[in-house]
């Protein structure tokens, strides 16, 4: 196998949410931009692209610590489920996925059982027109996937009656709505996978609370190079907004000497970039929960590190890289601001004076940002033929191959994890 049949294969990854709508796993999703579906490379003619990339996934970008606290998710079929090279995968931080394309022989059955032996989770993904309660494969599994897009809702009350029994973790598959999200939750299902909670209708017509207000002015401020005064306006007029910009500046400067002697002070020597980062991922941050990281915060997080990681390799960034690499993050924090405030991007960006660049990019996803959040959005997705578009964002975007998108990929949630552990 050639290192270009790995350069074909994407890594991407889908949040998995617990009943308090917190983040508690990502599906790794490995996808074929050569294959004629898209979907992940599998084993046709003994081809073992695939568990080779995700071996090499763990091995050489080092995902196991990427996932930090976090679980993976990985779609296993019959060829991955037997190959030598699931041993290289640590237990304790993946659950294997097994398809329901797989039929339940004997063999596929003891290898299972082998796999639970040393430590792996298991999870199925059945079609719940044909479940069978009595199934050997449902008796081993830890986690039963249901694809609530394929039952009709007045059958799911049913549904998951009928496996929470069973004493398993049930999973809602192809969670798209805020309303969705509630029903199921109201079933009973004890985990929820989909890109609902990055949709505006999951908060549509929530009224902003001060603090938010104050972090958007804030950042209109910061981006139109304000004085420093004026900045210091608005954080005399939040208290807590106050404390934690303290408490930030004091951990910055840990070691120095200098005592912060003022709010214009401690602005100072933060410095203006940096504040811009921090207000705009506390943004998300007092979105969320008080005790608990938001999810949101760390999709948000993750797409503003990693667009600044792939813009670095563009022909774009030629003499004007640190500028571009800071507007590359706006882009990506500001991304999900649709899904924070329940509003069109166009009525967000006619409130903040960015740059035509950023602009561009957020409004109708234009020039080379505007091609990199594509790229990323395609990466959180599961749809079968997100492959082949990434390969074709690629072919827009010199510099960049899939190898690097995944290893980027592989920083940029390390980064946001470690964020989220020193979230204010």
């Amino acid at each position: 196998m050639s290192s270009n049949d790995l350069q074909e294969v994407f890594l991407g990854r889908q949040p998995i949410l617990d009943r308090s709508r917190q983040l508690f796993a990502y599906e790794l999703l490995f996808r074929s931009g050569s294959a004629a579906n898209g979907n992940f490379a599998s084993f046709h003619d003994g081809n073992q692209a695939t568990a080779t990339v995700i071996a090499n996934v763990f091995a050489e970008l080092s995902m196991a610590d990427a996932l930090g606290p976090y679980q993976g998710f990985i779609k296993v079929d019959h060829g991955l489920l037997f190959s030598d090279l699931i041993s290289a995968l640590p237990p304790h931080c993946v659950v294997l996925e097994v398809l329901e394309t797989v039929t339940p022989t004997p063999e596929m059955l003891a290898r299972c059982e082998q796999l639970r032996a040393e430590g792996f989770v298991l999870a199925i993904r059945e079609r719940p027109e044909s479940l069978d309660q009595s199934r050997l494969l449902l008796k081993l599994a830890q986690v039963i996937k249901v694809d609530i897009s394929r039952v009709d809702p007045a059958r799911l009350k049913q549904l998951v009656g009928n496996l929470k029994p069973l004493g398993k973790t049930v999973l809602a598959e192809k969670v798209e709505s805020h309303e969705q999200m509630q029903l199921c939750h109201d079933l009973g299902f004890d985990l929820f996978q989909g890109y609902f909670f990055a949709h505006p209708t999951v908060i549509q017509g929530r009224r902003l609370h001060t603090s938010e207000i104050a972090l958007l002015r804030l950042l209109t401020l910061l981006s139109q190079d304000a004085e420093i005064g004026e900045v210091e306006k608005i954080f005399k007029q939040e208290p807590v907004l106050t404390f934690n910009l303290l408490r930030l500046t004091n951990s910055a400067s840990a070691g120095m000497a200098t005592k912060i002697t003022s709010l214009r002070h401690a602005i100072t020597i933060l410095g203006r970039r940096q504040l811009l980062r921090w207000l705009q991922l506390l943004l998300y941050s007092v979105a969320g929960s008080t005790q608990t990281v938001s999810p949101l915060l760390q999709l948000a997080a993750t797409r503003g590190r990693l667009m600044e990681l792939l813009v670095e390799r563009t022909p774009a960034a030629t003499g004007n890289t640190q500028d571009l690499v800071d507007q590359a993050y706006m882009v990506g924090i500001l991304s999900l601001m649709p899904a924070l405030v329940g509003n069109r991007m166009s009525q967000i960006l006619a409130q903040l004076s960015l740059a035509p660049t950023v602009t561009e990019a957020l409004g109708d996803h234009g020039g080379t940002l505007g091609e990199l959040l594509s790229l990323i959005e395609l990466l959180e997705n599961a749809q079968e033929n997100d492959g082949a578009k990434a390969a074709d964002f690629l072919r827009r975007l010199p510099g960049i191959d899939a190898a690097f998108a995944n290893s980027c990929l592989a920083r940029a949630l390390a980064w946001a994890n470690n964020l989220a552990c020193d979230a204010p």
